[in-house]
């Protein structure tokens, strides 16, 4: 195998010998982009030979089909605002363009002219992470509409709401299911949002922001490139040192995948309960059954599905404080631990997005509802008390419901058994409460 990086991704690698996962490719292949945009920019500007500019795109587009993958070898855990990562890029490149061109490539001079780790990192970080949130918001449009399935198919069953876990007034499952979907929705124009922070880069603003060795030629060129390599919309902020001195775009955007994570551990701990049982919980739904529950207890069955959803949040959450630690480590012109927010914010979008996909499929397109579980707990409950109270006066309601809960009778049974009100007008007062959707 014909080694391509150089002295600096040797140093690297001896000085990074962390027995953990390497750069995230995606994170490379945004910068390999970027790479190919400032040759043909650096090109256009008069900076470099169109003989250099075409080996080294060439270089670049054979690294985005796949090739060359392992030359890019350090592992993500690093020093330096991610200058090893950068460099190995840019020795890899050299080299192997260096073999079209039949002449020496220089790694700074050429593959970095106009170039800083400071300007090309986090810009790469901003459009792997603008893609990687696309297709959540695919992801979550899809489980949302699962849930308004659900809820239109709940919309008529009749179900015990609950405060506290305690027995509070009716509700119906299809309300609690849009609910759930209400919630999520929301998050399409947050992820919208997010977006929109990654698409101002500081690209061209070099080691600080201002530019040095980049002239403002390279600077508009390199954004034309990059938006028809990428295809995307990506913009120069009006503040480029802003951008180099602080990161904090990266933590709002962590912030909203956090957010997410709330509600949806929220969602899966609700089905969770619901599900409970099969005898000895409130099972007013049924989870598809996906694997064994246990390898000493015959036929349990657990809700794998959900959990795994709790357990997304109690990740994406720790990430969240890895990145807040590392973007208020930022000091005077730069925000220089960069590398943590690289693989903490990516394996966020990514993980997230994957664990929706698969909560959607396999389980809340399989829930079902148990009807007579939901109207058995309903009717048991105390929920109807408050519907009672402008009859009959909130001291006499609680007098009931104690009543009721003492002797082991429903509400119905002491309201109509001790003559409080006829049935009729029970069933009348009770079946106006429930809201359906």
């Amino acid at each position: 195998m014909k080694k391509y990086y150089g002295s600096e991704t040797e140093k690297a690698l001896k000085n990074f010998p962390f027995n953990t996962h390497k750069t995230r490719m995606d994170f490379i292949l945004a910068m390999v982009m970027i790479k190919k945009a400032a040759a043909v920019a650096n090109y256009k500007a008069g900076n470099l030979s169109q003989d250099v500019q075409k080996a080294i795109v060439k270089t670049c587009d054979e690294i985005l089909k796949g090739k060359h993958h392992d030359q890019l070898s350090i592992v993500h855990l690093q020093g330096g605002a991610g200058t090893a990562s950068h460099m190995n890029l840019n020795e890899v490149i050299a080299s192997r363009a260096a073999v079209f061109l039949k002449t020496k490539i220089h790694q700074n001079d050429h593959v970095n002219q106009s170039q800083s780790t400071n300007d090309v990192n986090p810009s790469a970080l901003k459009i792997s992470a603008f893609y990687l949130l696309e297709n959540l918001n695919k992801s979550l449009v899809s489980l949302v509409k699962s849930f308004k399935i659900k809820a239109k198919e709940f919309k008529n069953i009749n179900k015990l709401g609950r405060t506290h876990l305690q027995d509070a007034i009716p509700t119906t499952l299809g309300a609690e299911f849009f609910v759930y979907a209400e919630n999520l929705e929301r998050y399409n124009i947050l992820i919208k949002d997010a977006q929109n922070l990654c698409r101002i880069l500081n690209l061209g603003g070099t080691a600080i922001g201002n530019s040095v060795n980049a002239s403002p030629s390279y600077v508009r060129e390199v954004y034309k490139e990059l938006n028809k390599i990428t295809g995307g919309r990506f913009y120069k902020a009006k503040n480029m040192m802003m951008k180099t001195s602080g990161q904090t775009d990266f933590l709002l955007i962590s912030q909203s995948l956090t957010a997410l994570g709330v509600d949806l551990s929220k969602i899966a701990s609700d089905l969770r309960f619901m599900a409970s049982g099969p005898h000895g919980g409130i099972g007013e739904i049924i989870l598809p059954e996906l694997q064994k529950g246990s390898s000493i207890m015959p036929g349990k069955v657990n809700p794998i599905m959900p959990e795994a959803v709790n357990q997304l949040y109690y990740l994406v959450s720790g990430n969240n404080l890895s990145i807040e630690k590392a973007v208020e480590a930022a000091q005077l012109e730069l925000g220089v631990m960069l590398p943590v927010i690289v693989d903490k914010l990516l394996e966020s979008i990514e993980l997230t997005t994957q664990v929706v996909e698969q909560f959607d499929k396999l389980c809340v397109r399989g829930i079902k509802a148990d009807r007579e579980k939901c109207k058995y707990f309903l009717e048991k409950s105390t929920a109807y008390a408050t519907l009672l109270v402008p009859i009959l006066g909130y001291d006499l309601v609680s007098k009931i419901v104690k009543r009721s809960v003492a002797n082991g009778k429903t509400l119905r049974e002491v309201v109509v058994g001790e003559k409080y009100l006829k049935e009729s007008k029970f069933d009348k007062i009770t079946k106006s409460s429930f809201v359906s959707r």
